[in-house]
């Protein structure tokens, strides 16, 4: 691997103004590559350092995901209980037949929040109602429990934000606790990530960084805007947790080395179960919050997640043959694409950015 050229080049982005943020490449468990570039804050000009803390947007539902399965292991609920049952939730199109399974794979239905596959906009959720009167978990119901289902639960597969918000509603039914304690409790704390949290947009934390967009008019940047009017200003089940690149890759390896769940549902989390659809040589699958290539032959060639927001983007992904893993965070919308594929082209894979959530 030729580390020196790709931070070379991920300082030129840089200093074109085309990346902010950390990339963290590791093989074999050790750190070959752990960098910071750009501003963390424009405003104050701050850089980025590898302490910055970044939004990580749908990468939040990965700890989503271990939390609903230390759930299952502890007979809460099983991946096959009626979620709407167990909520014991009234007056909702969603139908009983949904379970934790369908919720995690996307494989339920539900009608989302904003269906992202649908091209709608989650900004446009509040034009009419304020993001930051959303704070709690069940604040979100209002927003899809409403709403037709695209399809029969199991019979189809597409990509919902707000399955893991019922997800995470269904762990704090369990815990009798907040999603956020939880996680912070048996996700972060067990898993070494010691610097990271649930940071209000609206408070004044120290390292976290400011998500900015450029504003673009007639092909020019005439300025940036901040993220903070674009959803709700504290994280949840779906999304905007915020870490570091190295805790990111400290929740992967305590994973793996099944330290955040017991033999078999470690092996479940990093296994394939749900067609998406074609990608590359082998087949794009959805599963317990990663995303999954499988070739031809069956193998996983890698395993993913990433996140996308106004202000965030962000990926951590796994290659189990090269046991090499990375994490780019980025404080931009568009700024982790680019060095993913770069980081693609170096150790030799495909890039999910296509299929970016």
């Amino acid at each position: 691997m030729d580390t020196a050229s790709l931070h070379e080049s991920l300082l030129e982005h840089a200093a074109a103004d085309e990346f902010s943020g950390v990339v963290r490449i590791d093989r074999g468990g050790q750190p070959i590559l752990h960098e910071a570039y750009g501003l963390a804050s424009r405003t104050w000009g701050i850089p980025c350092r590898l302490e910055t803390r970044f939004d990580t947007a749908s990468i939040t539902k990965l700890f989503t995901a271990v939390a609903v399965l230390q759930q299952v292991e502890s007979g809460a609920f099983d991946l096959d209980t009626s979620t709407i049952g167990f909520l014991e939730l009234r007056d909702t199109e969603i139908s009983p037949a949904v379970t934790p399974y369908q919720l995690l794979t996307h494989t339920s239905g539900i009608g989302d929040d904003a269906d992202e596959e649908a091209g709608e906009s989650y900004e446009a959720l509040f034009v009419d109602r304020p993001n930051y009167s959303i704070l709690t978990t069940a604040d979100f119901l209002p927003q899809f429990a409403q709403k037709a289902a695209n399809f029969a639960p199991g019979e189809g597969c597409r990509y919902c934000n707000c399955s893991y918000v019922l997800l995470g509603l269904m762990v704090e039914r369990a815990a009798g606790v907040s999603y956020r304690d939880y996680v912070t409790a048996n996700v972060f704390e067990p898993a070494g990530m010691h610097r990271s949290g649930f940071f209000r947009m609206d408070h004044v934390e120290t390292d976290v960084a400011e998500g900015t967009d450029p504003i673009v008019e007639d092909g020019i940047v005439t300025g940036w805007r901040r993220n903070i009017y674009s959803y709700p200003p504290l994280g949840s089940p779906d999304g905007g947790a915020h870490v570091t690149a190295a805790d990111l890759v400290s929740f992967h390896r305590s994973l793996i080395e099944g330290r955040l769940l017991g033999d078999d549902l470690t092996a479940s989390m990093i296994e394939p179960k749900e067609d998406l659809r074609p990608k590359g040589k082998g087949m794009h699958r959805t599963g317990f919050g990663f995303e999954f290539e499988v070739t031809a032959t069956g193998e996983v060639a890698s395993y993913w997640k990433e996140g996308i927001n106004v202000g965030a983007s962000g990926i951590l992904q796994h290659h189990p043959a090269s046991d090499v893993t990375f994490v780019v965070l980025s404080n931009r919308e568009s700024g982790a694409w680019e060095p993913i594929e770069m980081i693609e082209q170096m150790i030799g894979g495909s890039d999910p950015s296509d299929d970016r959530r």
